[in-house]
């Protein structure tokens, strides 16, 4: 990065880690000057130490709450992209399965959640079922709006030079729609995480989740915020791996982005 030739960059990426360092120390200043309970509200060096105790137990915990979240990711882009690619074609199943959808995401997933740890069990595929129907509807809504994004001018003259339905598929309408499917699955994987974690929250003995119930059942606060910063870490690298694999599928949709 040459912030020489990038007056902006300074701003873009080195101000948020200034701006979180100094939040931190008065965070540490505050707890320490006015002596705040730990259970109440403990300092970053009190989070830091319980953290670190528990740093064995960790990675396993972390890696459960991966799996779920990626497995539950991909579950919903399965079946997602094809079901979107349907209700783009098919009136009917627009007219049927939309409102379907809309009720069901109108729906608290926290509900929902206990009928799967009844029906699968309390193993990884309720969480993995739960993560993906979380992460469903962006997906959906986001693929099928780009899909229908096309200019109709573009579509008449490909149908005036005789292409087939799946040559507009594939040649026009499909990349065309790569940045709002993109889009979807960067909200997607944000929400999958979510709903790992209420899986977990549910009925686990594993998982980043289960880790934040046995801490509180225990007072337990530094271990909490130690598992919740864990939990943003998980959700920042899956984002950004979505985020790199957009720039390298859509370089062209990325630059254009960045010169407006």
């Amino acid at each position: 990065m040459d912030l020489k030739s990038e007056p902006g960059a300074f701003y873009k990426y080195l101000l948020p880690v200034f701006l979180i360092i100094g939040l931190l120390i008065l965070w540490q200043i505050l707890c320490t000057l006015f002596e705040i309970p730990v259970w109440l509200l403990p300092s970053p060096g009190r989070i830091i130490t319980s953290t670190v105790k528990w740093a064995r137990f960790l990675p396993m915990h972390t890696g459960v709450t991966l799996y779920e979240t990626v497995a539950g990711f991909f579950l919903s882009l399965v079946i997602g992209l094809p079901l979107a690619i349907l209700v783009v074609y098919s009136a009917v199943l627009r007219n049927t399965i939309y409102p379907i959808l809309l009720v069901f995401q109108s729906v608290p997933k926290v509900a929902i959640a206990p009928l799967f740890l009844i029906w699968i069990g309390y193993g990884e595929m309720s969480k993995v079922l739960i993560a993906a129907i979380v992460a469903f509807f962006p997906i959906v809504v986001n693929t099928a709006t780009g899909l229908e994004s096309v200019e109709p001018e573009i579509l008449e003259l490909s149908r005036s030079l005789h292409a087939t339905k799946l040559q507009i598929f594939f040649k026009i309408r499909f990349p065309w729609a790569l940045p709002h499917i993109f889009s979807g699955m960067k909200v997607a994987i944000s929400l999958a995480v979510v709903g790992a974690v209420i899986g977990e929250f549910v009925g686990s003995d594993r998982g980043l989740g289960y880790l934040i119930l046995a801490a509180s059942g225990e007072m337990n606060t530094a271990l909490i915020f130690g598992v919740m910063a864990i939990l943003a870490l998980v959700g920042i690298v899956t984002f950004t791996a979505i985020a790199l694999l957009e720039k390298w599928i859509c370089p062209w949709y990325i630059e254009s982005g960045v010169r407006e």
